[in-house]
């Protein structure tokens, strides 16, 4: 939109510059060209001040648009996801399901059972677990020793490979009977499972079709 004063100071530069034209104003030549620059150098200042004004108005900050903010959303947590060493702890039980029917065994109520019974279950889960162990568990004695006899706990022994029973004074080595030989593994190999958001089953809802 043209400023109101932008055709005036046209008109009044127009008129000065027509006066430098006219032959009797030679004499005044200086003073209507300073008059001339100054009407300039006013429509200058004025076009510069219009121009930030306008820049200022044009973009207003939030708090001036006068339009109300959208409401933030609300974005809801994601849902869990079972984590890689819980799964592979639950694939692992169904390997000793698979091959010994441990969760089978452990989740029947063998008070039911004769003594025989629970002792033929018994060996079937102990053949197919101790196959599983073997294959994702290097199981070795803590001790090497026979139990009942003589050993000698040193010092400075890991807490978690040797719990001391009775009467304890003083500092190690202390020496004792080996009720347990304890047990230790060198490494584990659980199976690998595939990244999902819930846990593997332990076993399959078997269904005969008819």
């Amino acid at each position: 939109m043209m400023k109101p004063y932008l055709p005036i100071a046209a008109v009044v530069l127009v008129v000065l510059n027509g006066l430098l034209l006219v032959p009797g104003a030679h004499a005044y030549t200086i003073p209507i060209a300073i008059v001339a620059l100054l009407v300039a150098i006013l429509v200058f200042a004025l076009s510069l001040a219009g121009r930030s004004k306008a820049n200022s108005s044009s973009a207003p900050g939030p708090a001036s648009t006068g339009v109300p903010s959208p409401a933030p959303l609300t974005v809801a947590p994601p849902a869990p996801v079972a984590g890689q060493a819980e799964g592979e702890i639950a694939a692992f039980l169904a390997l000793l399901q698979e091959k010994g029917r441990l969760v089978d065994f452990l989740m029947e109520d063998v008070t039911t059972y004769d003594d025989a019974q629970v002792g033929a279950a018994a060996r079937v889960i102990h053949q197919g677990c101790k196959e599983v162990l073997a294959e994702h568990f290097s199981i070795t004695p803590v001790s090497a020793a026979e139990e009942g006899s003589r050993v000698t706990v040193p010092a400075g022994y890991a807490a978690d490979e040797y719990r001391l029973i009775g009467k304890i004074s003083g500092n190690p080595p202390f020496s004792g009977k080996l009720i347990h030989k304890g047990w230790r593994t060198e490494y584990v190999k659980l199976p690998r499972t595939v990244k999902s958001d819930r846990l593997p089953a332990i076993a399959p809802a078997e269904v005969e079709l008819a």
